[in-house]
């Protein structure tokens, strides 16, 4: 036992030791470029929301604790800000996962034509969001717009970006042309690994089409359909683009979302330390509800 204490340990090869600082260093830049861009930014937007940092003042920036959150809690524009992203999220995200699942089986059924419809479905999401809100609020236009010259062959006009009510299912309309090829992509993979030995099986059983779909395509998709709903509520609590772009937060604020004020405050208001403050809370939002989904798709298997 002392011969084999005392006994050196062998020394790792030099062709190990070379593969693993190989693998360091192919690693140091995207840890470099992620601390860089992104861990010290939100560490530096974390300290800048305990301050209040207002950049046309000739006040230097001073210590305020916690009273830029306290502020948040009593703005009512950071109120209607946010019901209005939660509800485009609760719009946004249920649509965009329904039609995606339904372009994604039955592109899965196809016999032909499989790699055509895929990348027609795929072919929105490679556009800008500029591009797509210029088009878009083109379409939605209420004298010349492409939607209401086709509906004014009925007699129908809709409001679509004029009117409260209409405009922020209109921007939800949008985003579901833009990002559900995304979605379906991911569920199409999900979708392409159940084994068909499972709905052979099923048919011998005398399943139909709908009792397939319900007693394994969803259970065994269920990981897929969990990644995809976290993913696009994420998106869509963090949505700018898109309501600045066609809207520019109107009618009436009624689709003027978090982000978009945050970004008013800091950058045309020059509010640092606030807009820094709203942005965390922000981040608190998301992960809360990220979290609840990750409980709830653990407690369901």
């Amino acid at each position: 036992m002392s011969e084999d204490l005392a006994r050196p340990k062998p020394k790792r090869p030099l062709a190990a030791r070379l593969r693993r600082w190989s693998t360091l260093l192919f690693l140091l830049p995207h840890f470099v470029l992620f601390v860089g861009f992104l861990v010290l930014p939100v560490l530096f937007g974390l300290g800048l929301s305990l301050f209040r940092w207002e950049m046309l003042s000739p006040t230097p920036p001073a210590p305020v604790g916690l009273e830029n959150y306290a502020e948040a809690m009593r703005d009512e524009y950071f109120w209607r800000a946010l019901r209005a992203t939660l509800y485009f999220a609760v719009l946004a995200v249920p649509s965009t996962l329904a039609v995606a699942l339904g372009i994604a089986v039955c592109l899965s059924s196809l016999p032909r034509w499989h790699g055509f419809f895929r990348a027609a479905f795929l072919l929105p999401t490679m556009m800008s969001v500029s591009v797509v809100g210029i088009l878009w609020r083109w379409f939605f236009t209420n004298d010349f717009g492409l939607f209401n010259a086709w509906l004014g062959r009925f007699g129908i006009a809709i409001p679509w970006i004029s009117d409260p009510a209409w405009a922020m299912p209109s921007i939800v309309l949008m985003t579901l042309w833009w990002t559900a090829g995304s979605s379906m992509l991911v569920l199409l993979a999900g979708l392409q690994q159940i084994p068909e030995s499972y709905y052979e099986a099923a048919s011998l059983d005398g399943a139909g089409a709908w009792a397939k779909f319900r007693h394994i395509t969803l259970p065994l998709l269920r990981p897929v359909l969990l990644f995809v709903v976290v993913t696009g509520l994420i998106g869509a609590f963090q949505v700018f683009g898109q309501t600045f772009m066609v809207t520019r937060g109107g009618p009436e604020l009624s689709t003027r979302v978090l982000v978009q004020y945050i970004y008013e405050t800091a950058f045309n208001h020059y509010r640092m330390g606030y807009g820094a403050a709203m942005s965390w809370l922000l981040f608190l939002l998301i992960a809360v509800f990220a979290a609840l989904q990750f409980r709830l798709g653990k407690s369901q298997r």
